[in-house]
């Protein structure tokens, strides 16, 4: 995998020399706020990402719609770049959380992890669940680990195939490779590695928990801190930086919104109909659209950040049933338009 990184990484200093990106600041900002809703196709992402997150068995690229032989599909660039709302955004790849520390990468001194629980619903809800979890990872700075492969509702009829994983509908070791910020790796490798080791400990006892080989998601629920996040209620605020002062500034905010200071009443959906708030606005008037109708910021605090393993699950009153995008809020807009394109872009 480092090989493979370390070939992406060469792959993206070329690509900035042709295209003049830089990997942080004004250029990606200026990526950030004009590629949201643009969506054309441009030079497909190329790697040899085999290593069993991917069933395919076959090397991924960026898709494009060059599918007229065997669907009917454009047969010009043009059509193809009308069509293709997602884009290939080589500075992109570069962009890290500010939780992700210099050692905290796949067995990393420093690596933390985020497990979860697929929903127990339909194809739907499972895939709305998967990317909310995923783009909190990232937010995070944590190593995604994928459950183990299941029966997903309403996918199981067929015989010859009944139990699936995500690595059966997303390339998610090649978005690993590709970029630098995301971690990906399976349930086993995660067990492997630090469950039968005995590396984590139970969160009421604190001694170590030893995975005996059943029961994955109760293992998880006892060595996994649930930080009890309801979207129904709250909306997961990540602050733009570590340390107190970020966090305190999203406190403050929520505060001034929450008890009217500015005037304003507690703001609800419709007030947001038809005006939408700009992507780039000040903290506290994005923030008060993501509130509507809701009274709680759940904050990603200095406890969380703390904790080895962070587990989500699939529990009624911690139901990953939301849109990513209705839920999770950055301080920071350029991260917030990120994680939205970095979804369109390679979860399809």
């Amino acid at each position: 995998r480092e090989e493979q990184r370390e070939n992406y990484r060469k792959k993206m200093e070329r690509a900035k020399e042709k295209y003049g990106l830089v990997n942080k600041g004004d250029n990606i900002a200026l990526e950030a706020k004009n590629s949201l809703n643009t969506g054309s196709a441009s030079e497909r992402n190329n790697n040899n990402a085999k290593n069993g997150l991917n069933k395919s068995g076959s090397d991924h690229k960026l898709a494009g719609l060059k599918c007229m032989e065997k669907y009917g599909g454009p047969e010009d660039d043009y059509a193809e770049k009308e069509m293709s709302f997602w884009s290939d955004i080589p500075s992109d790849a570069m962009y890290k959380s500010p939780f992700l520390g210099e050692k905290g990468y796949v067995g990393g001194e420093d690596e933390k992890f985020l497990t979860f629980e697929p929903d127990h619903g339909g194809w739907n809800n499972i895939r709305m669940a998967m990317e909310t979890a995923l783009v909190m990872a990232h937010a995070m700075g944590r190593t995604l680990v994928l459950p183990p492969e299941q029966r997903f509702y309403l996918l199981g009829k067929d015989k010859e195939k009944n139990h699936f994983d995500f690595g059966d509908f997303f390339h998610l070791d090649s978005i690993a490779i590709e970029h630098e910020g995301f971690n990906v790796i399976t349930m086993d490798e995660f067990l492997d590695r630090m469950g039968k080791s005995g590396k984590l400990n139970d969160i009421r006892t604190g001694k170590p928990a030893i995975y005996s080989g059943s029961k994955t998601f109760d293992y998880l629920r006892k060595v996994g801190t649930n930080p009890q996040w309801d979207p129904m209620k709250c909306i997961a605020a990540f602050p733009s930086s570590v340390g107190s002062a970020a966090k305190h500034e999203l406190e403050e905010i929520h505060h001034n919104i929450m008890s009217g200071k500015d005037g304003r009443p507690h703001p609800r959906c419709e007030d947001f109909e038809g005006k939408p708030t700009p992507v780039d606005a000040p903290i506290e008037e994005r923030m008060r659209e993501m509130l509507a109708e809701r009274d709680d910021i759940c904050i990603y605090d200095e406890t969380l950040q703390n904790a080895k393993v962070i587990h989500f699950p699939a529990q009624k009153e911690t139901r990953l049933l939301t849109h990513f995008y209705a839920f999770v809020f950055f301080a920071d807009w350029k991260a917030d338009l990120w994680s939205k394109r970095f979804v369109r872009d390679h979860l399809r």
